[in-house]
């Protein structure tokens, strides 16, 4: 659907860890652009509904960590999970997961995946504007592959999962090498 798309250029707000701020929160604001984020680089990028929810932090995110080495086998230099969420929850998420490979982007205002067209309405569930589940390849900021769950629609009563899964990205990175050496 989006293949060959650039992505849009976002400033996202993000919290360092910085000791020279001392006490006992050191971090400091940085702002990430979508370029330092994923020029000169091919990476997956997976968007869920939010962090610390059930299919995010149980198979979704916890799948692209445990495959990190599998992707890396097959050029891919980053793994990127993004969610409207702001810094503050996307850090301590990735510290209860035990984070090593997943890098988390906080999508704070929306405004990447409202750029993206995959902003959506969750307030059936109390969350919000969040974003539909998806995930890509992109290579040097353009959209490589993409895999979207069906459905998108606001406060839609379910929360499909399986066509942006790290299996389904897996199988999809296998296919094409297959075909390269045919």
């Amino acid at each position: 659907m989006k293949t060959g798309i650039r992505l849009p250029d976002v400033t996202f707000k993000t919290r360092v860890r910085d000791e020279s701020v001392g006490g006992p929160n050191p971090f400091r604001w940085q702002d990430m652009t979508t370029a330092d984020y994923f020029a000169g680089k091919r990476v997956i990028l997976f968007s869920l509904p939010g962090a610390f929810t059930p299919t995010c932090s149980t198979y979704q995110l916890p799948g692209f960590e445990k495959n990190a080495d599998t992707f890396a086998e097959f050029g891919i230099d980053e793994i990127y999970c993004l969610s409207v969420n702001d810094s503050f929850v996307m850090n301590k998420w990735a510290e209860a997961q035990g984070l090593n490979a997943v890098k988390v982007i906080p999508d704070g205002s929306g405004e990447f995946t409202r750029k993206m067209g995959m902003l959506v309405a969750k307030d059936n569930l109390g969350f919000g504007m969040r974003s539909w589940r998806y995930a890509a390849i992109i290579d040097n900021g353009v959209i490589e592959a993409w895999f979207e769950e069906p459905g998108m629609s606001d406060n839609h009563g379910e929360d499909p999962y399986g066509v942006s899964s790290p299996e389904t990205v897996l199988a999809h990175l296998q296919d094409a090498a297959k075909d390269q050496a045919a």
